[in-house]
C-alpha cells in the first residue's frame, strides 16, 4: 500500500490515564525499541469503533519522567515504528489570558520555542533536513478536535499560541508578563520539541491544551501550586477521554487525511548530497524518513 493509499492509525500522545476509555476493543500493550533510546513507557494498542489508534503515556505512567528528560525522539520514533501517521496530542498548560479561564480546551495553532536542553531533530551531521514548520499543525485535524469540543459543550479556544519553556520550575512573574506581552495564549512544558519531531516525522498532527491554572501573572491567582492543577487536571481528564471518543471514529472518514502535507514534509527537506550521507545515521532514520531515502526520485 502507497502512502497515499495508508489508512489512518491515530496515534495519542497525553497523560497516563488516557487509554481508560470505555469502548476500547483488542487492548493490549507492546514494548517498541528504537534507535534513539528508551520511550516513555510502552505504547497501549487498542480499536475504538472501528479505528486502530495508539496511546503513549509522554511521562510513562505514573508520571515518573520530567518534561526535559522525555526522549521526545524515541517517542516520536516508536510511534511511527507502529505504524501511526495521526497524532492528537494533550498537554496541561497554564493560561495567560483573562478569558482562558482553568478548564477551558485551546487548540493550538503556533509554538514559540524557550527550551534549550532537548535533542529537537533526528537529523544531524552526515544527513542534514530542514522542514518547513510555518504552519506545524494539520488544519482539518484542529478542525475535527474543535467540533468535537464544541459538540461536547466543552469550553474552547481555537488557533491558540503555545511557549513552550524549559522548567521543571514554573514561570517568575516577570517571565509570565514578557510571555503575555508576545500575545501568547498558553505556557507548557511538552509541546517542544514534540511538534517539531512530529513534522520530521510526516504524520498529520494536531495539540489539544488542558488550562490548569493562570501561570502566576494574575492578581488573584498569583500563585501556582502542584494541587490546584492536579484538582483542575483530573477534572479535565474526563473531558479528555470524551473528546478522543467523539473524535478518533470521524479521522478516517476526513478528506484532510489523505491530502494532508505534513505527510510529504520531506519531499524537499533533505539537502545533503546522497554520496556523503552517513549511513549509521541513516539506519537510524529507517522509519522516519525511509520513504524519501528509498525514493529514487530524492537527490
Amino acid at each position: 500500500m502507497s502512502e497515499a493509499d495508508a489508512k489512518p492509525v491515530v496515534g495519542i500522545i497525553g497523560g497516563s490515564g488516557l487509554y481508560e476509555i470505555e469502548g476500547l476493543t483488542d487492548v493490549r500493550w507492546q514494548s517498541v525499541a528504537s534507535p534513539f533510546g528508551e520511550p516513555s513507557d510502552q505504547l497501549c494498542r487498542a480499536r475504538l469503533e472501528g479505528q486502530e489508534i495508539v496511546f503513549l503515556p509522554r511521562h510513562g505512567r505514573g508520571h515518573r519522567i520530567p518534561p526535559s528528560d522525555v526522549n521526545y525522539r524515541a517517542n516520536i520514533d516508536a510511534l511511527k515504528r507502529s505504524g501511526v501517521n495521526v497524532v492528537i496530542a494533550f498537554g496541561a498548560v497554564g493560561s495567560l489570558k483573562e478569558e482562558l479561564a482553568p478548564g477551558s480546551f485551546v487548540i493550538i495553532d503556533q509554538y514559540i520555542d524557550r527550551t534549550v536542553n532537548r535533542e529537537k531533530s533526528f537529523f544531524g551531521p552526515g544527513l542534514v533536513a530542514h522542514v518547513g514548520l510555518g504552519h506545524p499543525v494539520s488544519a482539518w485535524l484542529a478542525d475535527l478536535l474543535e467540533t468535537g469540543c464544541r459538540s461536547l459543550d466543552i469550553p474552547v479556544c481555537r488557533d491558540g499560541t503555545y511557549l513552550c519553556m524549559e522548567g521543571p520550575q514554573f514561570s517568575t512573574l516577570a517571565e509570565s508578563e514578557l510571555y503575555r506581552s508576545w500575545g501568547c495564549d498558553v505556557i507548557g512544558m511538552t509541546g517542544m520539541p514534540e511538534a517539531k519531531l512530529i513534522r520530521e516525522a510526516e504524520m498529520s498532527y494536531a495539540a489539544v491544551c488542558t488550562v490548569t491554572d493562570y501561570d502566576c501573572w494574575h492578581p488573584d491567582h498569583d500563585h501556582v501550586t502542584v494541587e490546584a492543577i492536579l484538582k483542575t487536571l483530573f477534572e479535565n481528564a474526563d473531558k479528555a477521554r470524551a473528546l478522543i471518543r467523539e473524535v478518533v471514529p470521524r479521522v478516517a472518514q476526513d478528506p484532510g487525511f489523505s491530502v494532508d502535507p505534513a505527510r510529504t514534509a520531506l519531499d524537499t527537506a533533505i539537502v545533503t548530497a546522497r554520496e556523503v550521507r552517513d549511513a549509521a545515521l541513516m539506519a537510524r532514520l529507517d522509519a522516519i524518513a525511509g520513504r524519501v531515502m528509498n525514493s529514487k526520485g530524492e537527490t
